[in-house]
């Protein structure tokens, strides 16, 4: 009986070399994988938010005393991203995106909208803590990375909301170290920035600027821009995450 089951049933042939290797070749080839730039996009996405801020109408300003009239009378002030450092619901984001507002609304990655409170600033590196009132049960904070061993050339990419749309990815490298910038306005002077190239617009602000890991290297605050159109011409600047991690109390490296 076993005899007759064996010959029935022959046992497998063990594959050569040449046709193992035959054999992962193809699997590659027909395999998608993905690039190093939706490895990074994907591994941070759960952390980044929408962040919009609101006030009162202006024909509402001077009605101080009506508080459910300016409510009711809310417009939209401000839109920009915040990326989420601590699991707690503690977002950084820019504070030229939530300055003056009289509410602050985030969504985050599963589509939680919520209410936060403006808890820290540091005006002088154009930075904002927000600490979110609600926050979803599978909070992931993003992954921080120091940026001094950033050199020109390196890939890096940003996520975020330009113009409200998103969430966004772009993708260049890095451009330049230890920048400055002045606001068309003059109303900020900021230095010691990194430079970069991936496309960014207003509602970017706030956002992350991450390396191919994932890891947040830095807070996008501004682009240069010599025209009043406010679109991104190639220059992009970002706070390092060393400063913009000090701001909300975080010690990651």
């Amino acid at each position: 009986m076993g005899n007759i089951w064996l010959w029935r049933y022959p046992p497998a042939q063990a594959l050569t070399q040449d046709e193992f290797d035959a054999a992962v070749q193809r699997t590659l080839e027909s395999t998608r994988l993905p690039s190093q730039v939706t490895r990074a996009a994907q591994a941070i996405a759960p952390s980044v938010v929408q962040v919009v801020a609101y006030g009162p109408h202006p024909a509402w300003q001077k009605r101080k005393s009506l508080r459910a009239a300016r409510l009711s009378h809310e417009v939209e002030r401000g839109i920009g991203t915040g990326v989420v450092v601590m699991d707690k619901g503690v977002i950084l984001t820019n504070l030229h995106v939530v300055s003056g507002a009289s509410r602050i609304q985030v969504t985050f990655h599963d589509g939680l909208e919520a209410t936060a409170l403006l808890v820290r600033t540091r005006p002088e590196k154009d930075l904002a803590v927000l600490q979110a009132k609600k926050i979803p049960d599978d909070l992931l904070p993003a992954t921080l990375h120091a940026s001094d061993d950033l050199l020109p050339g390196d890939l890096v990419a940003v996520v975020g909301f330009p113009f409200g749309v998103g969430p966004s990815v772009s993708a260049g490298v890095v451009s330049g170290l230890g920048r400055a910038f002045h606001s068309p306005e003059g109303q900020r002077e900021l230095n010691g920035l990194i430079q970069f190239d991936a496309a960014t617009n207003p509602g970017n602000s706030g956002g992350p600027l991450i390396n191919m890991d994932g890891e947040v290297v830095g807070i996008v605050t501004a682009i240069l821009n010599p025209t009043q159109q406010q679109t991104f011409i190639g220059i992009g600047f970002a706070v390092p995450i060393e400063s913009a991690a000090s701001a909300a109390g975080v010690s990651p490296f």
